[in-house]
């Protein structure tokens, strides 16, 4: 899955999943609830809308606050995740996910300024 790291990502929240299927993407989001397997968890978006989250081997951390997943999305608007990233308070400051959303809005209002998606010429 080098490739999925190379490959420019769209930046999603719940409501964009079943646009992106077999997609890659980048997703924050806050830790709802971890299955105890650690194998799955879910996260509650910038609207409050939950998405889950598939890991290919079990947490071996505990993870809480607000996180990063890059993955594919299933069939099942699932996040398959290649990769997360804790994203840890910075001198007492919350990540903000509703703001972020609103970021989110933006960018996909205005793909021209933002092309995250790159055509690629045969």
């Amino acid at each position: 899955m080098a490739g999925m790291f190379e490959a420019p990502k769209a930046r999603i929240n719940t409501s964009m999943l079943s646009q992106y299927t077999n997609r890659p993407v980048c997703f924050v989001g806050r830790v709802e609830k971890v299955h105890p397997t650690g194998k799955t968890f879910t996260l509650s978006d910038g609207e409050g809308k939950v998405a889950a989250v598939e890991l290919n081997e079990p947490l071996d951390e505990e993870l809480s606050g607000v996180v990063e997943v890059v993955g594919m999305v299933s069939n099942k608007g699932t996040l398959m995740s290649s990769a997360y990233t804790i994203l840890h308070e910075e001198k007492g400051i919350a990540f903000d996910l509703e703001l972020y959303n609103e970021a989110l809005k933006v960018i996909h209002d205005f793909p021209q300024y933002y092309p995250f998606e790159v055509a690629t010429s045969g």
